[in-house]
């Protein structure tokens, strides 16, 4: 039976946060169905995030955790060698109530239980209550028979950090100093936990990021590390492209930095599309007590950085923009030795995220 750890932290018996473009076991997913959330009853998103797991499929198992009402169509729609479990939860955004896992050297995987409050709680969060998800990630460890570490009260999303696996992390300053996460804790002790959970000795801040009103502006929208001491970064030329400024404003910081084994970063751009993603079909997502509104012509944060590495491939977001094909050619060059792999999911972002938001990596045992 997996035991829940409160006592110690990874860095203190020996475990760290891999990076992502090392080995993986398998990818976590959730199951699309709130009707305040997902337009036309989530039917399209459902065939998006069904789109996704099929294409990671062609690389590693993928297991789908879906409720109980909905079980029998996420099994019908879902190909035979995805894996469905039974699983509850508020929404499906398991890269951010899911366990981050860890590794060490001797083939042992372990899962950080972050506390989860819907991107900012009773401040401004998205939705109330959060409960289920919050339990998300105990479930996942206890399915996977991996032990995890209680983080109690301190509170965390997985989109939130990209690590390059060997002592360095990105995130960002709006955030993970937002009010609504750690509002009693400083930059320093938030960065001191960041090192001693995910096992790291320096924390990169970026200022901003690109959706300030949902998730207050998550890393794995903005960049990523490709390989060590390499990282990629949003960017566009167009002065009137709403990330403009934050794309040039990351881009311009990452080029001066170092990561913690003293290289300094090779920065690649990857472009934005070329025309705002805007959602549509508004009025077919049910209004709710707890839930924030939404209404047509919300700019929806359609980024190509929020793609997923996994073994052998890259799964990448497309929209049916002018871009699309640039954003895959770009990726390939930085991933020459990786099958890019692109997935139309307009309908995940006009959910408020993208491919990496919807999944969650588990790596594969070392030793």
């Amino acid at each position: 039976m997996p035991t829940r750890i409160e006592n110690s932290t990874p860095k203190q018996d020996g475990f760290r946060m891999p990076a992502e473009f090392e080995a993986q076991e398998r990818i976590w997913m959730l199951w699309p169905e709130r009707c305040d959330n997902w337009r036309m009853g989530a039917k399209p998103a459902q065939k998006a995030f069904a789109d996704v797991a099929r294409a990671i499929s062609e690389f590693e198992p993928v297991t789908v955790g879906v409720s109980a009402r909905q079980y029998a169509n996420a099994r019908r729609i879902l190909p035979p060698e995805i894996t469905v479990v039974e699983m509850s939860s508020d929404d499906a955004w398991v890269r951010d109530c899911g366990p981050t896992f860890v590794v060490n050297d001797k083939g042992c995987v372990r899962g950080i239980d972050w506390a989860f409050n819907a991107w900012g709680g009773l401040y401004d969060g998205l939705y109330f209550p959060w409960n289920m998800d919050d339990a998300v990630a105990r479930k996942i460890c206890e399915i996977a028979g991996k032990d995890s570490y209680a983080t109690p009260g301190f509170v965390l999303e997985g989109g939130s950090i990209h690590v390059d696996g060997q002592g360095t992390v990105l995130t960002t300053e709006m955030c993970l100093l937002s009010p609504g996460r750690n509002p009693d804790m400083t930059k320093e002790q938030i960065e001191r936990m960041l090192c001693e959970y995910l096992n790291c000795s320096k924390v990169l801040w970026i200022r901003d990021g690109i959706d300030p009103d949902e998730t207050n502006g998550h890393i794995d929208d903005v960049a990523c590390f490709t390989a060590p001491g390499e990282v990629a970064c949003i960017w566009t030329d167009d002065p009137d492209h709403p990330f403009y400024t934050q794309s040039h404003d990351a881009y311009d910081f990452l080029c001066r930095q170092t990561d913690a084994r003293g290289r300094a970063l090779k920065v690649h751009k990857l472009c934005l599309t070329k025309k705002p993603v805007y959602l549509e079909g508004a009025d077919t997502i049910d209004a709710a007590d707890g839930t924030l509104p939404r209404r047509d012509g919300e700019v929806s944060i359609a980024s190509y950085m929020n793609f997923l590495i996994v073994n052998g491939g890259v799964i990448l977001p497309q929209y049916g923009d002018e871009n699309d094909a640039l954003a895959i050619r770009q990726v390939e060059e930085m991933f020459p030795d990786r099958r890019v792999v692109g997935v139309m999911t307009r309908e995940v972002a006009f959910g408020g995220g993208n491919i990496h938001c919807i999944t969650q990596q588990q790596p594969a045992a070392r030793g």
